[in-house]
């Protein structure tokens, strides 16, 4: 009897899993981008598209049969997985499209929602952030806004500002992914291309029932250290959440930017981690912040970002300045990882590339793509998938060569990432979303 209750709560466990499909930036708040279940690759072929109203910078997300897309025009779809037929629509907020509500341009234009949702099974709801232009002539200034949409009919069940304290909230940028756990939305916030103006980077933690309140970590730096990495914040079984800090503004006295911070759901500091040359990193912008934190399946966050160099860190003692396991020559890397056990397949800017972290905490770089492809990879049974131009490309996992490809019909972005879910592969184009059908 023991043995078959075992036997059913594994099953339900795996129900559920399945049920939920890919209902975060790279599936799982590990930000692993794997799925096992997903379709053995034999091919790809494009299923269907659908025009929406603007570009989408983040990745669609899944749950069951239904796919959810936001877009730069503030709207927030939710589709039929297999066929594409629109199920609801909601246009949120009036976009950005004068650029000079921000405190310098950017390079997104119209600026809506551009962190992938996040969906939140306990609620039923799917969360996404907003930015608004508001006022006119000098009192110019945007707003940044948390909405909870109810995924059976896109209603509006939590709205409230979001903010980041002691800021300007025209040099913030929400661009990484949400992430649900806890009980909890986590909202990070960097600063727009150029760097411009008062911003800190900072994750904001609110109830995902919409209850008041709410608490924030800032990094404690006079300015800039954003937390933008697309991937968005990593959340751990324990419920930790580690996220990448950008290049400070400090040069001097160490403030916890260039790093991987440790954070607990009330969003208290932990732990963290700097490289020795952290003050040099800041003042030529080679900094960690450029790549969501990797973690291994045997204990290890492989890290890299925008200075070419690698680090091993051990999850649960991060090493404080100076102390990581290992590092070594690796990639200036962008984006978010996908990890199978103790291999990382990174989104280096010379091509993806497969790294194998030792149980020693030393890495190696198996093979780099040379082909182009340089977007954040995932993987499923028999293939990694990546965007490049616009097209999604399949790649042979242990070698790293293209096993085929399938026409998006437009453009894709830097920082575009599939969604997997059953035999599809769901992409987020400037034009609108496509499924490609795998196998």
């Amino acid at each position: 009897m023991r043995f078959l209750r075992s036997v059913a709560l594994v099953l339900v466990a795996l129900v559920a899993t399945t049920a939920a499909g890919w209902p975060t930036n790279h599936g799982d708040n590990r930000r692993t981008g794997y799925d096992p279940t997903a379709a053995t690759y034999r091919g790809l072929r494009t299923a269907f598209g659908v025009p929406l109203d603007g570009a989408v910078y983040g990745s669609p997300i899944v749950v069951g049969s239904t796919v959810v897309v936001a877009t730069e025009n503030n709207s927030v779809y939710a589709l039929d997985a297999g066929t594409g037929r629109i199920r609801w629509r909601h246009h949120l907020r009036t976009a950005v499209t004068d650029t000079g509500y921000f405190a310098c341009p950017g390079n997104i234009r119209p600026s809506g929602i551009t962190g992938t949702p996040a969906y939140d099974a306990a609620t039923g709801r799917v969360f996404v952030v907003t930015v608004t232009p508001v006022g006119s002539g000098s009192g110019r200034t945007v707003h940044h806004e948390i909405w909870g949409l109810r995924l059976s009919d896109g209603g509006t069940a939590m709205n409230r500002r979001v903010e980041v304290p002691g800021t300007d909230p025209r040099a913030e940028q929400q661009r990484a992914a949400l992430a649900t756990a806890n009980g909890n939305v986590y909202i990070a916030f960097g600063g727009l291309a150029g760097d411009c103006g008062d911003y800190k980077g900072a994750v904001i933690s609110l109830r995902t029932n919409g209850a008041l309140g709410g608490v924030a970590y800032v990094v404690p730096t006079t300015r800039e250290a954003g937390i933008w990495a697309p991937g968005g914040p990593v959340v751990a079984a324990d419920g930790s959440v580690y996220v990448a800090v950008g290049n400070g503004e400090s040069r001097t006295s160490y403030d916890y930017s260039d790093s991987v911070t440790r954070l607990s759901p009330s969003m208290q500091r932990l732990d963290y981690y700097s490289p020795t040359t952290w003050a040099h990193d800041n003042e030529v912008d080679a900094d960690l912040g450029s790549m969501s934190p990797a973690l291994t399946g045997n204990g290890f966050v492989l890290q890299a970002g925008k200075s070419g160099t690698g680090y091993v860190l051990r999850q649960n003692r991060l090493g404080h300045v100076g102390g990581q396991v290992s590092q070594g020559s690796l990639c200036r890397a962008f984006g978010v990882s996908a990890v199978t056990g103790s291999t990382v397949y990174m989104p280096c800017t010379d091509g993806v590339s497969r790294v194998e972290v030792s149980s020693a905490g030393t890495f190696r770089r198996v093979w780099r793509n040379t082909t182009g492809i340089t977007s954040s990879p995932v993987a499923g049974p028999g293939a990694l998938y990546a965007t490049g131009g616009s097209r999604l490309y399949a790649l042979n996992p242990r070698t790293g060569t293209v096993l085929g490809s399938a026409d998006l019909g437009s453009s894709t972005l830097r920082f575009t990432t599939p969604a997997l879910s059953g035999n599809k592969a769901y992409v987020g184009t400037t034009a609108g979303v496509v499924a490609v059908t795998i196998g």
